[in-house]
């Protein structure tokens, strides 16, 4: 979008959860924390996510939904949304990226972008 009345950004923070995984049944856990932050000048409100989620062995996982940890937040410019969620892997790295479906209160739908960002175990990346 080169109207900046519609400016989502998204930051992502991530974290292996270890007492929630399994090594040795190829169960990795990692937690993510979003933090959705309007810099446009138009209120809008978190429709849906898209997610696409890729692991070591290139298995890809399409996660659709609507809203995000069942909330629909509406974000006036300015404003910041944070959550947490999960994902799990057969590996102990991967990838996630997607987008939010976005509804401006002018009535404009846009996309998020949500850059590719990695998930990893502790000591797996060198």
């Amino acid at each position: 979008m080169s109207d900046e009345s519609y400016n989502i950004k998204v930051e992502v923070e991530t974290q292996y959860v270890e007492e929630q995984s399994l090594p040795d049944q190829d169960h990795y856990v990692f937690a993510y924390t979003i933090t959705i932050y309007n810099a446009g000048s138009i209120a809008a409100r978190l429709l849906s996510r898209h997610w696409i989620i890729t692991d070591a062995n290139n298995k890809v996982q399409e996660v659709k939904g609507d809203g995000v940890v069942g909330e629909q937040p509406h974000l006036k410019p300015g404003e910041r949304y944070r959550y947490t969620s999960g994902t799990m892997l057969e590996t102990p790295v991967g990838t996630m990226r997607g987008s939010y479906q976005m509804v401006a209160d002018d009535g404009v739908e846009f996309d998020a972008e949500i850059p590719v960002f990695t998930l990893s175990m502790p000591r797996t990346l060198h």
